[in-house]
């Protein structure tokens, strides 16, 4: 059944998902320079990358608030207090709101916006959805090498990139210094969990 888009919870749906993924990119930003002041530049880039997509939804479910633009929209909703120093945690945390948004949030604003006749939006809920599955699975990823203390070793021969310069090393684990920038190990990341993979 179709519904006037400024009476309906769809519109309310999309603040709150505009509010949840501003906050997200606060939080990630955040635990990004908590992940620099602990020399995990790696991880810093993980979340600096993550941080700038959710920027990017942001402004997908912001945009679909165009014709009701100059008008204030209230909406109540909870939302997470992820604060610790420790790197490994603000990855599991930021892994669970991933799968939250993606297993019941988004789910469910997509299927109200599609029962109210808003299908371009449902879509939006729906395909951004699936990409906060994929930003829990690399959080996950990351956190599980940090908790097995193999984010910068392997049990077998790795191909490392260094992200200040694009040296490629080859071993079991990442060199302690770059020989070609010399920055410190923190920079080296698996090639094939980077995204700058050939």
């Amino acid at each position: 059944m179709a519904v006037d888009f400024k009476n309906s919870e769809t519109k309310d749906n999309l603040m709150r998902a505009f509010a949840g993924e501003s906050q997200a990119r606060n939080r990630y930003t955040f635990a990004a320079a908590q992940a620099k002041k602990k020399n995990l530049h790696v991880i810093e880039a993980v979340f600096t990358y993550t941080a700038n997509q959710e920027k990017e939804h942001a402004e997908i479910f912001y945009n679909h608030l165009k014709e009701l633009s100059g008008e204030t929209i209230h909406v109540d909703g909870g939302y997470p207090v992820d604060i610790t120093d420790d790197v490994s945690k603000l990855l599991r945390m930021a892994q669970h709101n991933e799968y939250e948004e993606h297993d019941s949030v988004y789910k469910a604003f997509g299927e109200k916006a599609k029962e109210e006749g808003f299908l371009q939006v449902a879509n939006s809920f729906f395909m951004i959805a699936e990409i906060e599955k994929a930003h829990g699975d690399r959080f996950g990823r990351f956190a599980e090498l940090m908790e097995q203390n193999k984010l910068f070793s392997s049990d077998k021969k790795e191909r490392w990139i260094c992200l200040n310069c694009g040296y490629i090393y080859e071993g079991e684990n990442a060199p302690e210094k770059c020989p070609v920038c010399a920055h410190d190990k923190g920079y080296f990341i698996r090639l094939d969990q980077s995204h700058f993979e050939n």
